[in-house]
């Protein structure tokens, strides 16, 4: 493998700023996985790792304006959203180490023998272990909570497992800054800094997913990388697992009651929805079923204001900008497709938001119009319009699965009279995370999300946000009959680490 240079560029300007790094060689990625698979013992107590979480935060925290200036530099996201998202990235940390002093993720439970059992029941005892350093693949859109320092790095630390991060080319100046951060937080509590590699590099991607001492991966991307790493996962003599995050068009049905009721404010909340961050949001409403007719034509107009209304924006690299106005220009070309806000190219560096509107019928059926069912990434929706409750659910039917799915109700529809409960059960095998008169840009850390989805959304059944993504990154362990003397301390019957537990069919905590 070849070194390149790895540069910083300016998405408002497509020009290069500074020379970062180097692309990792094989070697080098080799000896990233290896420092921290001996840092694995580091982590085995929880109140170290739990600790290190908390000082990674602070650290963070402390390097704000530095972080939130080389951030903006490399993203144009601008300061006021990348100072949110540091400060979310800082409170994830803190919620996980808070996770780890509790101790529930271990799933301890103990049983006692029991010889009038059928069949007869030994001494069991059984809990949660790390599986070993993963992979972490960084996410363009989001440079700190999805990326060296988000939610996979976070989970998986907590868990006990090290990590490598393969840095996104759009943020690498960003990427070495906050490895850096990390790494002091770590040896603030004796850990060794290899607990967090980082690596530049397409092939070096590669060569991580393959290396033998990585024992699983996160990703979040496009479908057709996350496939390719997922596909390499599996065709490991040890396969792993991998939690990719690859693409979602997170639908919306708007009942026509509900048009009926408040047109103009779901056009104004379904405008600001999909335009948040210039739509490079992967819970961006990409496909909207709205009804035919007088209602449906009020949404069109309040959508229509509203997202004329709107900046043009950069997107994070011009790869993809020149995606996005070749991906708008493909679909307006289709038959029966009309641009009432024509998105695409905003000027050399930006694009202009907007939206597309087509019968529900074309989408009902599989044909050219499949198009509009895939994710176009930046700053537009599809507007299907459909006469009747038959077509809504026949495009539904046709749809992949989705991080998110929302329904728009009207008061009396969301009080359990009308269709609310059948669409809710229509949107509920396609989606993660289901809505009701909300929009689903914005995920809260909180120990009830749940970021995933049907394939393609993720390619397994876990969240990346939220308490539960710690599970990703842990494997059940029982050992039978084993004698106390032998027994890990979280498996003991006197519980010395004070451990929620289920005791004999009992749940202490």
């Amino acid at each position: 493998m070849a070194a390149a240079p790895v540069w910083s560029v300016d998405p408002r300007t497509g020009k290069q700023r500074e020379q970062v790094a180097v692309e990792a060689t094989a070697q080098e990625v080799d000896a990233a996985v290896r420092a921290a698979d001996e840092a694995r013992g580091a982590l085995a107590d929880r109140a170290v790792r739990s600790a290190f979480l908390r000082t990674a935060a602070d650290e963070l925290q402390a390097a704000k304006d530095g972080l939130v200036e080389t951030a903006d530099a490399e993203s144009a996201l601008g300061p006021v959203r990348l100072t949110g998202e540091l400060a979310r990235t800082c409170y994830q940390l803190r919620a996980f180490a808070d996770i780890v002093d509790e101790g529930a993720f271990l799933d301890v439970v103990i049983n006692h023998p029991d010889d009038t059992a059928t069949p007869p029941i030994p001494d069991l005892r059984r809990y949660k272990v790390p599986l070993g350093v993963v992979a972490v693949y960084s996410a363009s859109n989001f440079p700190f909570a999805f990326s060296v320092a988000g939610g996979d790095t976070a989970s998986a630390l907590a868990a006990g497992c090290p990590v490598v991060v393969k840095a996104h080319p759009d943020h690498p100046a960003l990427s070495e800054y906050v490895a850096v951060v990390l790494r002091r937080a770590a040896a603030r509590h004796g850990i060794p800094e290899g607990v967090v590699g980082l690596v530049h590099g397409f092939e070096a991607g590669v060569e991580l997913i393959q290396h033998p001492l990585v024992a699983a991966a996160g990703f979040t991307g496009s479908v057709r990388g996350g496939r390719a790493l997922f596909d390499a996962a599996a065709a490991r003599p040890v396969p792993i697992p991998f939690h990719g995050e690859l693409g979602s068009l997170n639908p919306v049905v708007v009942t026509e009651a509900a048009a009926a009721e408040r047109a103009e404010a779901i056009g104004a909340g379904l405008a600001g929805s999909m335009t948040l961050g210039v739509g490079q949001f992967c819970v961006k409403p990409g496909l909207v079923l709205a009804p035919a007719g007088a209602a449906g034509d009020a949404l069109l107009k309040s959508l229509t204001d509203a997202v004329s209304d709107t900046d043009a924006g950069v997107l994070l690299d011009h790869r993809m900008r020149d995606n996005f106005v070749a991906g708008v220009a493909e679909r307006a070309r289709l038959a029966d497709v009309e641009s009432p806000v024509t998105p695409g190219s905003g000027g050399d560096h930006t694009v202009s938001a907007g939206f597309l509107t087509v019968p529900a019928s074309r989408l009902a059926a599989e044909g050219e119009h499949d198009l509009l069912l895939e994710e176009c990434f930046g700053p537009v929706t599809v507007v299907a319009r459909y006469e009747d409750d038959a077509e809504v659910k026949a495009v539904l039917s046709r749809l992949p699965g989705n991080l998110t799915a929302t329904v728009q109700l009207s008061e009396e529809e969301a009080a359990g009279e009308g269709r609310g409960s059948e669409i809710l059960a229509e949107l509920t095998p396609l989606a993660g995370r289901v809505l009701v008169n909300g929009w689903p840009t914005g995920v809260a850390v909180a120990p009830a999300q749940h970021h995933g989805g049907p394939y393609p959304a993720t390619t397994s059944m876990s969240t990346s946000v939220g308490g539960t993504a710690i599970e990703r990154w842990l494997r059940p362990v029982a050992y039978q009959n084993a004698p106390s003397a032998l027994l890990p301390a979280e498996l003991r019957d006197d519980n010395p680490l004070g451990l929620p537990r289920r005791f004999d069919g009992r749940l202490e905590r």
